[in-house]
């Protein structure tokens, strides 16, 4: 693959639907599917837990699902990969924080959260074994979820695989702190790594909580910011990846 190798990514931050409904997953589903279509790029992703919202007792996902169908066609009909978060069921019992890769052939788990964070996820979830590196369109892509994103360690360790882009979907708390805590993790895990940096933070309401702080975005190589969301839910930023 030449040097000059690039795809175009979308990150997004939908409007979630609120915890609890029997029809959660199917409504933030077409969400996420109207994102998709909206995009218009190769790559699109979302936040951590983005298919129930943050709600640690949301039940776990199937992948072979028939409610992902809508977002499996958009996927199809727009040609893209999008990588959206769910709990999921494990052949071994133990449930887990996952990223999903879903495709217009459907959807596998492709990446499990390793640094578990507070006392509830531990307290249901196991944590992922490895880091995971996506190869798409001739470039790698280390993933990373929320915790594992704010624990330079995790980088460090996905990073010496060889990466062009750490891609993390993640949640931050609303407010300056929180916004600058966010953005500063970007950067370092840029500037440390020599590796271009993508983020996928919610948006508003999600889940349990009330409000969270948007600011999904890209950074380059250097740490500079390329392209930033505000804090609105709904709102979508694209950039282009390339080749390290």
């Amino acid at each position: 693959m030449p040097s000059s190798a690039s795809l175009t990514v979308t990150v997004a931050q939908p409007v979630c639907a609120e915890p609890g409904r029997p029809d959660t997953v199917s409504v933030n589903v077409e969400r996420h599917a109207e994102a998709v279509r909206a995009a218009g790029t190769r790559l699109v992703v979302f936040p951590e837990l983005s298919l129930t919202g943050y709600d640690l007792a949301a039940p776990a996902v199937d992948p072979a699902d028939p409610r992902l169908a809508p977002l499996v066609e958009a996927c199809a009909a727009t040609g893209a990969l999008a990588l959206v978060g769910a709990p999921v069921a494990q052949a071994d019992g133990h449930e887990a924080i996952a990223t999903l890769a879903v495709t217009g052939e459907g959807a596998t788990v492709v990446y499990r959260k390793m640094r578990l964070h507070g006392e509830g996820e531990p307290d249901r979830f196991a944590p992922g074994e490895k880091p995971v590196v996506l190869e798409l369109d001739g470039l790698r892509l280390g993933l990373a979820i929320c915790a594992d994103a704010a624990d330079p360690t995790h980088a460090e360790e996905t990073a010496v695989l060889g990466i062009d882009a750490y891609v993390a979907s993640a949640l931050y708390g609303p407010g300056a702190a929180q916004a600058e805590r966010r953005d500063a993790h970007c950067r370092a895990r840029s500037t440390a790594h020599g590796i271009q940096v993508v983020l996928s933070t919610s948006a508003g309401p999600t889940g349990v909580f009330p409000d969270s702080s948007g600011g999904s975005g890209v950074w380059a190589a250097d740490g500079s910011l390329v392209v930033q969301a505000g804090t609105e839910p709904g709102e979508l930023v694209r950039a282009e990846l390339t080749r390290l």
